[in-house]
């Protein structure tokens, strides 16, 4: 047995290679076909070393950093094969592909970047930390009270761009001998001025529900995911409606840890199709597109699970539930916007439709989301959180040239040794 098991990792790691080796060649032939990096052009970098996987991590920010570029140039330095080859075919700002240290030091060495971005907490991020007189800034991928927002990782970082007070809070009561009001500057949801996609489907008097699960988890304490113990259920209940549309938009990696999970998910996806089939007016909608926005703002009722998703929808100031997560080892952080959520138990998820219904003809509700959403975000009028970004982007510049300035001098100014030589000359 133990044979058989080593001989299948064997295998799958002998595919990998060759599917990283293939990637890294229409990598390199892609961008030898495109002009090359002007010299000492770009002074923002997005350090990305994940590969296709988890580019859901950097799509949501495409549109801000191409706002952010038309100030400071941005580029994308991808360190996996399969990740740069989807940032250039996709709409993403300039990619420098630098796999190994080598290709990283030659392409630092060719530019001016002086603030260095990250989406997540990736390991080879440490690679990058080794260089200094510039600022290491970590962005995320989203807002949420899960344990990955609370981190002591973020003390390895420059700075960090959060969403607002209750990011704050949260890091105040998690994180020792931090300094959050120096190395915190909150910006709001900028990718919620970006909303984009096209609707897949003709509006008519339907109400829209957003189903959008996060993926199974990989250990107890972030079993968030309801695919398995809500999605089938509450699928099956709005499909059968007749009255409201459906869009499931799941977690790319939906699967990938549980096969029960990503049976699940197929089983929803095939429901949806068989529903369309049988009207052809439904317009249900299984969603795996890049683009993250017109789901937001297109529906009425979101259904979410612990994840980003709550606060991206809360980002768009419309209703949401979220799903109770049932493994009881699962961490919920009852402090922040979950202490005063719209829960949907699993068994609730057949009630889906009288559940919808129920929140959305409540004026009390709508007040406390606007209460929350204030908390999370400060002004989500349009427009207000981009001009944040970029002030915040502008402040750190304006901390670079100083620090650079300081640096400077004191390696100009000669010690002590210097001048008595002098002197004796």
């Amino acid at each position: 047995m133990g044979l058989v098991s080593d001989g299948k990792k064997a295998v799958a790691l002998v595919r990998k290679a060759v599917k990283n080796r293939r990637a890294a060649i229409d990598v390199r032939r892609t961008l030898a076909a495109r002009p090359q990096h002007p010299l000492f052009h770009y002074r923002v970098a997005v350090y990305f070393a994940d590969g296709a996987v988890n580019m859901y991590q950097m799509r949501q920010w495409y549109k801000p950093l191409a706002e952010l570029s038309k100030i400071w140039p941005v580029v994308v330095l991808s360190r996996a094969a399969t990740g740069a080859r989807a940032l250039l075919a996709e709409d993403a700002p300039p990619v420098a592909f630098v796999p190994t240290v080598r290709d990283l030091e030659r392409f630092i060495a060719s530019q001016d970047i002086r603030i260095v971005l990250y989406v997540n907490q990736n390991t080879r991020n440490f690679q990058m930390f080794r260089y200094g007189r510039r600022w290491h800034v970590f962005i995320n991928h989203g807002e949420s009270d899960k344990m990955y927002m609370t981190t002591n990782q973020y003390k390895a970082y420059d700075y960090a761009l959060i969403a607002g007070d209750a990011a704050r809070e949260r890091l105040s009561r998690v994180l020792w001998d931090y300094d959050i009001d120096r190395r915190t500057i909150p910006i709001g949801r900028p990718q919620a001025d970006h909303y984009s996609g096209t609707l897949p489907y003709t509006p008519d008097d339907r109400t829209v529900v957003l189903y959008a699960p996060t993926w199974e988890g990989d250990r107890p304490s972030a079993h968030y995911g309801s695919v398995v113990s809500h999605g089938e259920t509450l699928a099956t209940a709005l499909l059968a409606s007749g009255r409201h549309r459906l869009i499931y938009r799941p977690h790319p990696r939906s699967g990938v840890v549980n096969p029960e999970y990503g049976a699940a998910n197929r089983r929803i996806i095939a429901a949806i199709a068989a529903a369309n089939s049988a009207d052809r007016s439904a317009g249900h909608v299984y969603d795996d597109g890049p683009d993250l926005g017109w789901q937001l703002s297109a529906a009425d009722m979101a259904v979410v699970d612990i994840s980003a998703m709550v606060y991206d929808r809360l980002a768009a100031d419309k209703p949401l539930m979220i799903t109770r997560p049932t493994d009881p080892a699962a961490a919920i952080d009852t402090h922040g916007y979950l202490s005063a959520c719209e829960w949907l138990d699993a068994s609730a998820a057949g009630s889906i439709v009288a559940e919808t219904e129920r929140l959305l003809g409540d004026p009390d509700a709508v007040a406390r989301l606007e209460q929350w959403v204030h908390r999370y975000f400060g002004d989500a009028a349009p427009g207000a959180a981009t001009g944040r970004f970029h002030d915040a982007i502008r402040h750190l510049m304006d901390e670079w040239d100083s620090w650079y300035a300081r640096s400077v001098e004191d390696e100009e100014e000669p010690d002590e040794a210097e001048l008595d030589d002098a002197e004796d000359a």
